[in-house]
């Protein structure tokens, strides 16, 4: 390659890596929250409900909450920081914070009453920004469950999809590159596929967390009896 274009081609690929990197820094200026339930992730002027729509955000992103103030109508708002340019207000149910007392049993009735994927990105997030909860194992067992049961649809999903349409690949091939798949992976959730029943099953990775961290605990009893179910199907695989 021209030494050039390859410096450019490098350039390229800093300038990507600090981008992303800079789009995953938490901001500044004040007590770090992640927006948990978008349904109510609306950014606005003021701390009204009727304020000016600023922006959407979106499920996970990361905000730095500076103050709160309660509406006439009783909603609790707070004033956060999306990036040093953009702040604004947004509901307090919208966000959860791993300081705040009690915000990760409130993610917890947030993930019980979600539903599918919702139910697995929400999981996510608990995971990833409350590593000393008293209430992993109950989330660990939520997620490992969720995906067992959404395998199934996985399943039926991506047969209907590929029946029709396959090429030259090993069959299999194409059912673990379904593209349904791809929003899970992002969660760090995977599955395997069952070639003689063509079904998937989730992996167990969350499973054999929550016995290798909490060994003594109700969930992790659970855990082991669903890793003995996936463990019958892999012997058939």
């Amino acid at each position: 390659m021209n030494p050039h274009k390859l410096a450019l081609c490098l350039l390229l690929i800093l300038f990507a890596a600090n981008t992303i990197f800079a789009q995953r820094k938490p901001p500044s200026g004040g007590r770090l929250a992640i927006v948990a339930d978008e349904r109510l992730a609306a950014l606005r002027s003021t701390p009204q409900l009727n304020g000016r729509l600023l922006r959407r955000l979106g499920r996970g992103r990361m905000v730095a909450v500076r103050s709160t103030k309660t509406s006439a109508d009783g909603i609790t708002f707070f004033l956060v920081n999306v990036t040093r340019r953009t702040h604004g207000w947004i509901q307090r149910e919208a966000i959860v914070s791993p300081s705040r007392l009690g915000d990760d049993r409130r993610l917890l009735r947030l993930i019980e009453s979600s539903q599918d994927f919702d139910r697995i990105a929400r999981a996510r997030l608990f995971l990833d920004h409350f590593p000393r909860s008293s209430l992993r194992p109950e989330v660990l067992l939520l997620l490992g469950d969720t995906a067992e049961q959404l395998a199934a649809k996985l399943s039926t999903d991506a047969a209907r999809r590929l029946t029709k349409s396959l090429g030259d690949a090993p069959e299999f091939s194409y059912y673990l590159n379904y593209t349904g798949l791809d929003r899970y992976n992002r969660h760090r959730v995977g599955f395997v596929f069952d070639k003689s029943t063509k079904r998937f099953h989730y992996d167990g990775a969350a499973w054999r967390e929550l016995i290798r961290r909490y060994p003594k605990t109700i969930q992790a009893a659970e855990a082991r009896k669903r890793l003995e179910v996936l463990c019958s199907h892999l012997r058939m695989m």
